[in-house]
């Protein structure tokens, strides 16, 4: 399923950074956001993929690796609307837990997203105008075993986020987190394997009893249905959105 661009959104004259731009949801936020004329700077740590959605959507491709965090205050300053996308997953017992990539997951999906905020703000205050989009996750409110690392990380971006939000409504810069439950993505293709392996099941069986026990409605999230509350939280209307978490998460939290 592709969901329709639905909400009327001009962003002519604006630029965005979308991190882990070539695939999944970070993919799916570069083409929704070039759609409303923004200049994308598409950032994936695969020069291939960004490269290929960079030519596109007719925007510009950057290949970064954000554990790099040299290579993260290089990236691009002048920029209106910061989509902090990229992330990694690794699924072990805690007593199992690799401690280097427990560091590598903060490094990439919390302290990545700081020096970008903290590198964009200047440029958002100086035009009284800005959208921070964190992608977030169900894992940002609620926990699952084997995940260390992942809800660590999404629960520091949340707080991050909000932050962003206090010390930006001044300057008309709004920060938000979306929160989706489980999307039809690369990385979640990977965690279905993963998770079979740790608990000795099947990958159909991983989507029906673990990835979607707790969510009302039995259904993946596709990228392109967050990528349309991100185009949302981007217009006019939303303007007095800021330091929420936007759930699109199946009734997951709504236990």
């Amino acid at each position: 399923m592709t969901t329709a661009q639905v909400v009327d959104l001009d962003l002519a004259g604006r630029t965005a950074l979308v991190t882990g731009a070539g695939s999944g949801i970070g993919r799916a936020c570069a083409e929704r956001l070039a759609a409303a004329g923004a200049e994308v700077v598409a950032v994936d740590i695969d020069e291939r993929a960004a490269k290929e959605v960079a030519a596109a959507i007719g925007g510009r491709a950057i290949a970064a690796d954000l554990s790099d965090l040299d290579a993260v205050d290089a990236l691009p300053a002048e920029v209106d609307v910061l989509v902090n996308n990229a992330g990694l997953q690794v699924v072990a017992p805690l007593t199992e837990f690799p401690p280097d990539r427990f560091t590598l997951i903060q490094r990439v999906m919390a302290e990545a997203p700081f020096r970008l905020i903290r590198l964009v703000l200047p440029h958002m205050y100086e035009r009284g105008w800005g959208r921070i989009v964190n992608i977030s996750s169900v894992h940002g409110l609620r926990a699952s075993p084997y995940k260390a690392a992942y809800v660590t990380a999404k629960h520091a971006l949340e707080g991050l986020s909000k932050v962003t939000a206090l010390e930006g409504a001044a300057h008309g810069v709004t920060s938000n987190c979306i929160n989706p439950a489980f999307v039809r993505t690369p990385l979640v293709d990977k965690q279905i394997a993963d998770q079979a392996a740790v608990h000795g099941i099947s990958a159909t069986e991983v989507v029906e009893k673990i990835m979607l026990d707790r969510a009302a409605i039995k259904e993946l999230v596709e990228p392109e249905e967050v990528a349309e509350i991100l185009a949302y939280l981007c217009t006019p209307p939303a303007r007095l959105i800021t330091g929420s978490s936007i759930t699109i998460d199946c009734g997951w939290t709504a236990h």
